[in-house]
């Protein structure tokens, strides 16, 4: 798992690559509650080279969601691979977070 941040437009991207899964994904929650807690905006997480996610992966994503639905701050994950939008699909996360297609659509979905 490789996790690396970056600012556009006042907006947080985390770009996830590899596998999150139960041995990383403690290093993958802190990480980005590092890189989200140095910056005040929204915060997208591009999944577009992320290859796998297990059950602690996902959680993580819950934990982050919850995290910046109290603080009033936009989540937004973008550019699942069709069998990574299946696992989000399947668990009900489609439900409880957004989801966009490309990481334009999620920066845009911010003016909402």
């Amino acid at each position: 798992m490789e996790l690396t941040t970056e600012l556009v437009d006042g907006a947080l991207i985390a770009n996830a690559k590899g596998r999150i899964d139960s041995g990383n994904a403690k290093a993958f929650h802190d990480s980005l509650e590092e890189a989200i807690s140095a910056n005040e905006g929204g915060v997208v997480i591009d999944c577009e080279a992320l290859d796998y996610i297990s059950s602690a992966g996902l959680r993580v994503f819950l934990m982050v969601a919850k995290g910046l639905q109290r603080q009033n701050r936009p989540f937004v994950i973008c550019s699942l691979s069709s069998i990574m939008r299946a696992h989000f699909t399947l668990s009900g996360f489609d439900r409880i977070m957004q989801i966009k297609g490309t990481r334009s659509e999620a920066l845009a979905s911010f003016g909402d």
